[in-house]
Order: structure tokens, then C-alpha cells, then sequence
């Protein structure tokens, strides 16, 4: 990987990763056009690149990082128990679903999703609308829904986004509850990802991982100050037909 090829990847996991528009998708097709062979070391540089990308929710969130909200991480823990479990049982058979193609439905399905929860959705009184106050049982449902984004081309950020509308939380609660439950949970994927690659680093081009790890950060970090002011004036609706588009121009090329 030379540094150019870092800074596009870099670029992609920083934008895609808090988006619903799935970061994973973006990484498999931008890695089959840039001609980049999933192998070991690859796979090293996707774990210095998502370890960038949860130090931006960290540095922009480090006031909810405090033993004072134990009450608000213990719901996010709680949030990410499903992903864990299913996503260890079935690994194998996770794997197998890594393709172009099957990213492409998921894009289109994922778009679909979105429009529909959209189209039915009003902001009320009642929603939950800050991310302190979301409850256990909605945590609980938000956990469900990120299990989905176990299939590549769903999104984790879509998923988790449309579990919360779905159970009463806000745009914007849903989108932090998003945000703050990547913390652990690309943690857990980027820790096993390092105990089975780290000794592909030694071998790295580590020029290039430095700068796709500057990249990757200050990428995330602008991506989500921009993603939180848009959805202030904005639905999601624009991000369910990119979706939708994305999708299908990837069927007509593939």
C-alpha cells in the first residue's frame, strides 16, 4: 500500500464509518477499484485507520466519558452485547458474505429502509431527545437492530440510527447513541483484528499508515461536527437515495 492508496482508504473510513451509508461497503469497493488484495496487511491497516476513527467520537464526546454517566454506558454495554454474541457464533459464515454484490442489495435494502422510516416518522414531544435519557428497553432494541449491520453494505451507523427512531429516540439521540455505542464496539472488532494481524505491522509501510491514521481522524472528526449540524435542518432522506443510487450503480458495473 503506498501512500496515496492510504490517504483515499483513509478518507473513505473517515467519512463512511458515522454515516448509514456503511463504511464497511465503501472499504470492499474502493479496496477491489484501487486493486488492494484483502490480505493480512490490509486488514492491519483497516485497525490503525478505525482506531483514528474512534479517537475523533472520543475527543468529541470526552465530556460523556466520565464515571458520572456509568448510568448512560452501562445502556451502551448493554446496546452492544447482541453485535458481540452473533457476531462471534456466526463469523464464519459472516465472512463468506463479503462480496461486491451482496453489498450492493444491502445498499439498496438499507436506502429502502430509510426512506420508509422517513416517510412515516415525525419528531413529537415525547421522542427521547437527549442521549442520557434513552432508556434500558430502547438500548436493548438498539442493540437488535446493529446486529443487521453484521451483513456488509447494511451500515452499523444505519442500523443503529433506524433502531432508534424506531423506539422513540430523536434524530439527533439517535445518531450520538450511534456514535457513542461505535466506541466500544469498534474497539472489541479493532482489538481482535490486532491480536490476529499484529505481526503484519512489521512488515508495513508505516509512512503510509501514519498518514491514513492522521487522515482517517481528522476525516471522522469533521465528518461528524458536519453529520450532527445537517441532521439540526435535515432528514435522513437524502443519505436512502444515495443509498438506493449507490446500489444500483454498483449492480450495473460489477
Amino acid at each position: 500500500m503506498d501512500i496515496f492508496q492510504a490517504i483515499i482508504i483513509g478518507t473513505i473510513e473517515g467519512i463512511t464509518e458515522f454515516l448509514p451509508i456503511s463504511s464497511t461497503g465503501h472499504m470492499i469497493v474502493a479496496s477491489e477499484f484501487l486493486g488492494l488484495p484483502q490480505n493480512a496487511l490490509i486488514k492491519a491497516y483497516e485497525v490503525i485507520i478505525q482506531f483514528a476513527a474512534i479517537l475523533a467520537v472520543v475527543l468529541i464526546y470526552r465530556d460523556k466519558i466520565d464515571i458520572q454517566k456509568i448510568n448512560l454506558w452501562s445502556k451502551i454495554m448493554v446496546a452492544f452485547l447482541p453485535l458481540a454474541i452473533v457476531g462471534y457464533i456466526l463469523k464464519d459464515e459472516i465472512k463468506s458474505l463479503f462480496n461486491v454484490q451482496i453489498v450492493a442489495w444491502m445498499f439498496i435494502v438499507g436506502g429502502i429502509v430509510f426512506l420508509i422510516v422517513e416517510y412515516f416518522y415525525e419528531e413529537k414531544s415525547h421522542h427521547v431527545l437527549e442521549v442520557e435519557d434513552v432508556s434500558m428497553r430502547q438500548a436493548i432494541w438498539v442493540g437488535i437492530a446493529q446486529v443487521f449491520s453484521l451483513v456488509p453494505g447494511t451500515s452499523r451507523a444505519g442500523a443503529t440510527i433506524v433502531g432508534g427512531m424506531l423506539t422513540g429516540l430523536s434524530r439527533k439521540a439517535s445518531m450520538e447513541f450511534s456514535f457513542l455505542l461505535a466506541v466500544p464496539v469498534m474497539t472489541a472488532v479493532s482489538g481482535y483484528d490486532l491480536l490476529k494481524h499484529y505481526q503484519d505491522f512489521a512488515d508495513a509501510n508505516w509512512i503510509a499508515f501514519i498518514v491514513g491514521f492522521v487522515t482517517a481522524f481528522a476525516v471522522a472528526y469533521l465528518t461528524i461536527k458536519l453529520f450532527l449540524a445537517f441532521i439540526q435542518r435535515f432528514t435522513f432522506v437524502a443519505f436512502g437515495i444515495y443509498r438506493i443510487l449507490f446500489g444500483i450503480i454498483l449492480l450495473m458495473i460489477i
